[in-house]
């Protein structure tokens, strides 16, 4: 009887620490999104991926402006918070930790992808995890991402010792679980889906992976390559106004859709 009511007990403290309905006075107050943290990938000392045609911290930053002005315009009761707004270099770990502090609904880092080959094309989206499907492609788009933090001041402290470039590495990111796992890959999934049927790009899809600035995050977070800098079509396809306002484009109308999903079921 005993360890009966100690589980209804941790039931009943479970259900009220997730639900996102809460009950005070007779009235309902149901979960509203607040805020969104919007990351531009690399900046400053950090081009990212670079060739002739594209450099990719500027890419980034670009989607990123537009992305927040779509959100600002359409939805003026959410708070759109920047990791830069500028050409700096802000450190992965400050990235998380400006969403965190912020207490952010959603965190998004935007990217561009590449290639030594420059023949790959196309866009993938992130969420932070290991699926049956990892690859030593995607492990190597994992390193690259990661290896900025060795532009970083006293980074083998800051990360406890990770080293970007070792396998074994990695190895103890499987351990970790993310507990908004299943609402970074529906928006993911959404994401991809913009790419593909409103911009009529080729998707690469959805995957999981262990990047540094998706693991410290506390809220459901992705990390979008939003094309091949490495390819010359797609680079220059990134690199001008319209395309960068295109790839911006599918991600509002994604968030839009995950926003009223999130509010609607909740």
């Amino acid at each position: 009887m005993k360890t009966f009511f100690n589980t209804l007990a941790f039931a009943f403290l479970f259900i009220l620490v997730t639900s996102f309905t809460i009950r005070t006075d007779n009235k309902t107050v149901r979960y509203k999104f607040k805020t969104i943290v919007i990351d531009a990938g690399h900046g400053g000392k950090d081009n990212g991926a670079n060739r002739g045609w594209a450099i990719e911290k500027n890419i980034t930053l670009a989607i990123a402006l537009k992305l927040g002005k779509y959100i600002e315009e359409n939805f003026p009761d959410v708070k759109v918070i920047f990791t830069r707004k500028t050409d700096t270099f802000v450190d992965l770990s400050e990235r998380a930790e400006i969403a965190n502090r912020n207490k952010a609904d959603l965190f998004i880092s935007i990217h561009c992808n590449s290639n030594d080959s420059g023949a790959p094309y196309g866009t993938e989206t992130y969420a932070f995890g290991v699926d049956s499907r990892t690859s030593n492609e995607k492990m190597e788009v994992a390193k690259r991402e990661n290896s900025v933090i060795l532009l970083e001041d006293n980074y083998a402290k800051k990360y406890d010792g990770f080293d970007p470039n070792s396998a074994e590495a990695y190895i103890i990111f499987s351990l970790y679980q993310n507990k908004n796992l299943a609402k970074s890959l529906n928006l993911a999934s959404k994401i991809e889906s913009e790419f593909e049927d409103s911009d009529s790009r080729y998707s690469r899809g959805v995957k999981q992976e262990r990047f540094l600035v998706l693991r410290y995050t506390n809220m459901p977070a992705i990390l979008i390559e939003t094309g091949f800098v490495s390819n010359r079509e797609e680079g220059r396809y990134l690199a001008t106004d319209s395309g960068q306002d295109e790839v911006a484009g599918s991600i509002y109308r994604a968030f839009k859709k995950y926003k009223s999903e999130l509010e609607i079921a909740n």
